[in-house]
């Protein structure tokens, strides 16, 4: 009995330590957050909630990386095949238009990290899937602050009155 508990264990470790790779990935459910008032903040951040699901149901299991613009994180898993990528921009690089979220596998994010040291181009690597963010663009504020429209407009007043003023008195 104990040998066969030993022979079990170790099947185990070894299938794990080999890992799953995702087969047949398909992308579904996607939502996605950006921030769009920029007048308070220093950093516009992005969501994205997505579902991923494998054929061979590897997506319960591994681990889940994603590239933004060459920039590696871990994907947050959620749910039962439901992951979450997130970051942040500062207000002044972060350009309207579509990001892509290049998603990896353990083995994927093995050869993007070599990539990176060797300095080949990672854009090359294939993705075991994409999401896309759309980005509106940030509101930056008016372009006339409201204390200067304010001012403006007193002063305006203060000189129709004056005019009038002296226009009644002479």
């Amino acid at each position: 009995m104990s040998k066969l508990l030993f022979v079990c264990a170790f099947s185990a470790i070894i299938s794990l330590s080999f890992g799953l790779s995702c087969t047949s990935p398909t992308v579904e459910t996607v939502n996605t957050f950006t921030t769009q008032d920029a007048t308070i903040v220093s950093q516009i951040a992005f969501i994205t909630e997505f579902t991923l699901k494998c054929s061979n149901k590897a997506s319960e299991t591994s681990p889940l990386f994603a590239d933004v613009d060459g920039k590696l994180s871990p994907v947050a898993r959620i749910g039962t095949d439901k992951f979450q990528v997130s970051w942040t921009e500062e207000t002044k690089k972060a350009s309207r238009g579509e990001y892509v979220v290049r998603l990896f596998d353990e083995e994927g994010f093995a050869a993007v990290r070599k990539a990176q040291r060797s300095g080949a181009d990672i854009a090359s690597i294939p993705a075991l899937a994409e999401v896309s963010v759309s980005h509106p663009g940030a509101f930056n504020g008016p372009y006339v602050n409201s204390e200067i429209l304010a001012a403006g407009l007193s002063i305006l007043v203060a000189y129709v009155a004056f005019s009038t003023k002296s226009k009644l008195l002479s």
